[in-house]
């Protein structure tokens, strides 16, 4: 999940959705989305075959490949190689592959299976994601998240990976598919989650970039450890605002970890402590995907290791991995797949902005109290050095250079704090922006039906 051990307690920020598994048959087009619901242009597609269908085979884990602090990882590391040799899957997107070297050894070894390979860097250690695919890679870019942890929380180490999502575009057989791979900040502590704005602030930026990103593409998929709950607030509003549907959710063939968990206590590696408050494991990984409106979109399966691989009987990671089969097909044009009218009002996006809003909102507010707090420091750092460099004593000496000390480090706080408050400060804006957006689209639906009815009254009344 991070680079350190995670705790994991009493939920704090949900969506109000019941827990478990709620099986539904695959929909023809996508989750209504932001993009439909305010008016954008829908995701384009060349024309197809009434016939057209493809399969897609997909394979992600976390590898928790932390280099001598991962248990056995030098030895999971080729066994997750040779469990995807067995296999055939047409993309397979890792996170925790930390060194580049351990990347190469898979690109190696995995080269007559999945001749096209590539790892994101990002951070001072590396962003731990990276892609194999059957498949040639036409476009490649990632994005960093802007808020990524504090640098004095050495030992959780999120802060030096530079956490992001990359972006792989393939062509395959006419389709465009965006294939998204991400990591996001680890929790820790679930009661007492020190982190939650910058996770939240990392989902919404991810669907932001999903978002303005996937507007020509016909295929969308997303893999990774969100570190999120399903009903978490960032996670619903993560699906709620891309439109992308859930593969646990929506498949009709599961077979795994009970509830579809990907850290479960059959897991040797898995702390059975960290686990206490869910007897039967947590779901943090995820398949989401969605289609264009003119593609059908299916999972027919969708599998995970159950604290142990499918050959060998030991686990590959401390976390399950997830192989999903998605079936894609050309889908008749539909009529009225969103409303003209209203189709916002009815959306629970609303309400997950406002709260992501508000608590962005209070992360803000402590931020710029510290910023506030160090700018004092600093000013009493110069104020010091001004009265003890006009001294010429040995003592005053002494102290000109703690002064300096004092003023770097409280400079060096002070821009960190800085940094805080305007990442967590821009994604309010956008997501106020937002809101306001969708009320205007609001108050136009409801002119355009007051104008409907006033017509059809004249009408009734001419006749």
């Amino acid at each position: 999940m991070g680079l350190g051990s995670t705790g994991i307690g009493v939920g704090l920020a949900t969506c109000a959705h019941s827990p478990g598994r709620k099986r539904s048959p695959p929909a023809p087009a996508p989750a209504q989305s932001l993009g439909r619901s305010i008016g954008l242009r829908p995701l384009s597609s060349p024309i197809m075959k009434p016939n057209f269908s493809l399969r897609l085979k997909v394979f992600s884990l976390n590898c928790w490949g932390i280099p001598y602090l991962s248990k056995d990882w030098t030895y999971r590391l080729g066994r997750i190689g040779d469990f995807l040799n067995m296999e055939t899957f047409d993309l397979a997107l890792l996170q925790e592959v930390w060194r580049e070297k351990d990347f190469d050894y898979l690109k190696q070894k995995l080269s007559l299976r999945y001749p096209a390979a590539h790892y994101f860097k990002s951070g001072i250690i590396g962003s731990g994601l990276c892609v194999f695919s059957k498949h040639p890679i036409q476009e490649i870019t990632q994005h960093t998240y802007t808020l990524n942890g504090y640098p004095y929380m050495i030992h959780h180490g999120d802060w030096f990976c530079g956490k992001a999502v990359g972006l792989l575009v393939f062509h395959i057989s006419g389709l465009v598919l965006n294939a998204y791979v991400t990591h996001l900040h680890a929790e820790y502590n679930r009661q007492k989650d020190i982190y939650l704005a910058h996770r939240l602030a990392q989902a919404w930026e991810l669907a932001q970039f999903i978002h303005h990103t996937s507007k020509k593409a016909d295929v969308v998929l997303l893999c990774g450890d969100l570190n999120m709950h399903p009903n978490d607030l960032g996670c619903c509003l993560l699906k709620e605002y891309t439109g992308l549907r859930d593969a646990y959710l929506e498949t009709q063939d599961f077979k795994g970890s009970e509830e579809g968990n990907t850290m479960v206590p059959e897991n040797f590696y898995v702390s059975q402590q960290d686990l206490w408050p869910f007897p039967c494991g947590i779901r943090i990984d995820y398949v989401l995907y969605k289609a264009a409106p003119e593609f059908s979109i299916s999972c027919k399966t969708l599998k995970t290791t159950k604290g142990q691989d499918l050959y060998h009987g030991t686990p590959l990671s401390d976390h399950e991995a997830l192989m999903a089969t998605l079936y894609v097909s050309h889908s008749p044009p539909q009529q009225n797949l969103s409303p003209t009218h209203g189709p916002a009002q009815k959306s629970p996006l609303i309400s997950l902005l406002k709260r992501t809003w508000m608590l962005l909102g209070i992360s803000t507010a402590i931020a710029d109290l510290w910023v506030t707090l160090t700018g004092y420091v600093i000013g009493l750092g110069l104020f010091l050095m001004l009265l003890l460099s006009a001294e010429g004593t040995r003592e005053a000496a002494l102290g000109l250079w703690l002064s300096i000390g004092l003023l770097l480090g409280a400079v060096a706080v002070y821009l960190f704090w800085l940094q805080e408050a305007k990442g967590l400060s821009r994604a309010q804006s956008e997501i106020l922006h937002m809101l306001e957006r969708i009320q205007k689209t609001q108050d136009l639906s409801s002119e355009l039906q007051l104008a409907e009815l006033q017509q059809e009254g004249d009408r009734a009344e001419e006749q």
